[in-house]
């Protein structure tokens, strides 16, 4: 079981919908080229120093797919449920914040500035969540 997750470097005041249209342009075939981002480099960079996309990868990887999709202007990652993807998800939205990105949750349609307040994840909750997404046996 996994999951999808994009970190853009949209614009502060981007909507929620202009956001989501980033992200589907991200992921089709026409993607714009041109100059990296900077943010989205050191974003990446930062990202695979702790979590490699590349072989050797450790057994706390939390990614389904390798390499990392990396565009002008994103970072899409395919996750695995579970304590590497929580300990990765800290790690992302850290840097996230850090570097001015937003994140986008594709399953959920829910966007994340880097100025919007979190509250803790209640470790409760994320097992349920876990435990009802897994497959029955």
């Amino acid at each position: 079981m996994s999951f999808d997750l994009v970190v853009l470097a949209a614009q502060p005041d981007a909507t929620d919908a202009e956001v989501r249209a980033m992200a589907e342009v991200c992921q089709g075939w026409h993607h714009p080229q041109g100059e990296l981002d900077g943010r989205i480099v050191v974003f990446y960079e930062s990202l695979r120093a702790r979590y490699p996309d590349y072989p050797p990868r450790g057994d706390d990887s939390p990614w389904t797919d390798t390499p990392l999709s990396v565009g002008i202007d994103h970072v899409s990652m395919h996750m695995r449920f579970g304590q590497r993807a929580t300990d990765a998800l800290r790690l992302i939205d850290e840097l996230a914040r850090r570097h001015g990105l937003t994140i986008y949750d594709p399953q959920g349609g829910e966007v994340t500035r880097p100025d919007d307040a979190r509250t803790p994840a209640d470790t409760a909750m994320v097992a349920l969540l876990e435990e009802l997404r897994a497959p029955n046996p």
